[in-house]
């Protein structure tokens, strides 16, 4: 059995219940109104996204079901990814934080993980002003600020 999915701009997508209920979201709004045949509207997730998640979740339908509430209590490591997610999630920054948003949205936490253990990767053993160049974050703080935050934070510098 199929489950249509439609886009933010309207392109839809029909899947296999087990690619489309690996979304906590698809599969509850399944759960609520039962089998239908009107495509379930994602008007958070745009066709671009949409198709990369169906990507990741095609690939993954086989795998175990997510441990549920003891899943978020697991130790999380960010240098733990499979060969294939690591080829997935090599795309530019954009899509990346599309695709975390996304994931959060329709609550799949494997592909949610995934992504922050990306994100992750990209700012280890970076200082504040190479992540703030790297996400193009404005630095705001006065000198005063900047001052501050240092005495508040000296325990944490590198002796």
């Amino acid at each position: 059995m199929g489950v249509k999915l439609c886009s933010s701009d309207n392109k839809e997508f029909e899947v296999d219940m087990k690619i489309a209920t690996q979304s906590t979201l698809i599969r509850n709004l399944l759960d609520d109104v039962g089998e239908t045949d009107e495509a379930i509207p994602l008007p958070n997730v745009t066709e671009k996204v949409l198709d990369k998640i169906i990507e990741y979740c095609t690939h993954h339908m086989d795998d175990p079901p997510a441990l549920n509430e003891e899943y978020d209590d697991l130790p999380k490591r960010s240098d733990d990814i499979e060969p294939w997610d690591e080829k997935f999630i090599d795309v530019d920054q954009e899509l990346l934080f599309e695709i975390l948003l996304a994931s959060n949205y329709m609550d799949i936490k494997p592909l949610l993980d995934l992504g922050c253990k990306t994100v992750a990767n990209m700012i280890r053993n970076k200082s504040a002003e190479e992540i703030r160049k790297m996400f193009n974050i404005l630095d705001d703080f006065t000198e005063e600020e900047r001052e501050q935050i240092r005495k508040e934070n000296e325990w944490a510098e590198d002796h």
